[in-house]
């Protein structure tokens, strides 16, 4: 099968699902869930492929000319891999979890539909090889994601969706002017093929502004602040959105897009040269800070969560900002670390609101006791964002702490013990309440239907997962294809070809 075949069906698996979901009746549940299943299946067999192919030198590359000067090209890249692979397994699982919470919901064919068609712009930005198919597949990410949000047609959802739209249509349209101005100055943008440190020195001021625009552009969706305000108004959608714009899809994105700017687009050296690279590690470090302060002060658990992401996504952008090696190891391994352990804590506070109706931090007294298996991951997914060893947080963090020293900035260090230290501060109490204080309710509502133990298994089994998942990848990240070897393959490629 050819290269470029494999990169049109990993598409097609969710962009042709999408109108048969649409098509089918309300009522087919069944039909419906095996094409979300199977769909999402075959594309995470299709990423492993492809992740074995490039391992053994395979190469996966599809081009077609549009206009001139545009052309959609995708490419399967070490870097747009591990984003594809990252969001083929947690997409699986978020389809499980999805499923089983939105069992009895009404408009289900709606959800399903743009959920697939989620999956198939996440996958398009992986696989992107050039600045234009990026973009096109960025604003179809918004248009899909949209509907998830609002889903639930309340006020507050629609007030919601309101401010989704305007922060990403916002940046949607600095992101295009920026891709223009910069086409118009470099010729197609072709990730990796761009000379733009051969140009005239006088273009440089030009470049700095252009960077400006793209990273305002993409710093929406990566919730850098002051752009972030969209995230925390978002959590009133169901949680498997939560998790889809936390840890899977539309943060992702931004952060991977801020990724392939400076390594792809600009280039690491010349990135450095023009004096960008400081001002994004000063945003980080900002964005880390405040989000986690924020975070601090949130009583509502999905708010709490959301304004961690906004501090956690944050990690990865100051690693790729830090030149050299270490930092951008870091900045990639979490990208996939934050992702397990964030849709972990999403997929539990969905647990928690949808059998026993928590929603707030001090509710949660005694619900360990009631459901331990739930409460179980989110400890570990607690425990990892706070950073501590084995788990795949700690590894983020240390390589994080090296790289900031070995670029000549160690004051990074105190952002991130600061940083831990409000991570311990928002994390500990609510797993505290779980395991350690006397049920909220000695009548804790029982299981729905015989036979079931603490909720629906789709509904524990995938948060239960991706927490171990978030364990393993710390304690075996020194083995071949864990996340840290595979951003070390990344990495290889930019520093060292």
């Amino acid at each position: 099968m050819s290269g470029a075949l494999i990169l049109l069906l990993t598409l097609a698996t969710s962009l042709l699902a999408a109108p048969v979901i649409f098509l089918l009746p309300e009522r087919a549940h069944r039909t419906r869930t095996a094409i979300n299943l199977g769909a999402a299946l075959l594309k995470l067999a299709l990423v492993a492929w492809m992740v074995w192919g490039l391992a053994q030198g395979a190469a996966y590359r599809f081009h077609l000319p549009v206009m001139e000067g545009f052309s959609v090209h995708l490419v399967a890249d070490p870097l747009g891999i591990l984003f594809a692979g990252l969001s083929s397994l947690l997409w699986l699982l978020t389809t499980l979890y999805a499923v089983a919470y939105l069992e009895a919901s009404p408009n289900r064919r709606r959800f399903f539909g743009f959920f697939s068609l989620c999956v198939a712009s996440t996958l398009g930005i992986a696989l992107a090889a050039n600045l234009f198919t990026f973009l096109i597949f960025y604003e179809l990410l918004t248009l899909a994601t949209y509907p998830l949000v609002v889903h639930r047609g309340t006020p507050a959802a629609l007030a919601a969706g309101r401010i989704y739209l305007r922060y990403t249509v916002s940046a949607g349209f600095v992101l295009l002017l920026g891709v223009v101005w910069l086409q118009a100055l470099a010729g197609e943008l072709t990730f990796g093929e761009l000379r733009l440190s051969e140009l005239d020195e006088a273009y440089h001021p030009t470049l700095q502004g252009i960077f400006l625009l793209l990273m305002l552009g993409l710093g929406v969706k990566a919730a850098l602040v002051p752009l972030h305000g969209w995230l925390p108004q978002a959590m009133v959608a169901p949680a498997p959105v939560s998790a889809l714009l936390h840890a899977v899809a539309v943060v992702k994105a931004g952060a991977f897009g801020i990724v392939r700017l400076v390594y792809d687009v600009y280039g690491i050296a010349f990135s450095a040269t023009l004096g960008l690279l400081g001002w994004l590690t000063a945003a980080a470090s900002l964005t880390i800070l405040y989000g986690s302060l924020r975070a601090l002060a949130q009583s509502d658990l999905k708010r709490r969560l959301a304004f961690s992401t906004v501090s956690q996504v944050a990690y990865i952008v100051l690693g790729v900002s830090l030149f050299g090696p270490l930092g951008t190891l870091a900045g990639l391994a979490h990208l996939l670390h934050q992702g397990l352990m964030k849709v972990t804590l999403f997929f539990c506070a969905g647990n928690y609101a949808e059998e026993l109706g928590i929603h707030r931090v001090d509710e949660l007294d005694g619900a360990g006791r009631r459901m331990p298996l739930t409460s179980l991951a989110f400890t570990l997914g607690a425990l990892g964002m706070i950073g501590l060893p084995p788990l795949a947080g700690f590894i983020s963090k240390w390589y994080l702490g090296m790289g900031a020293v070995a670029a000549g900035s160690p004051w990074v260090i105190a952002v991130l013990v600061a940083s831990s230290l409000l991570n311990a501060a928002y994390f500990l109490p609510p797993s505290y309440r779980l395991w350690f204080k006397a049920a909220a309710d000695p009548a804790w509502p029982q299981a729905r239907c015989l036979g079931r133990f603490e909720t629906h298994a789709w509904l524990w089994g995938p948060a239960l997962a991706t927490g171990l998942f978030s364990l393993l990848a710390g304690l075996l990240a020194g083995l071949p294809y864990s996340p840290l070897d595979w951003a070390g393959r990344v990495v290889g490629g930019e520093y060292f070809p």
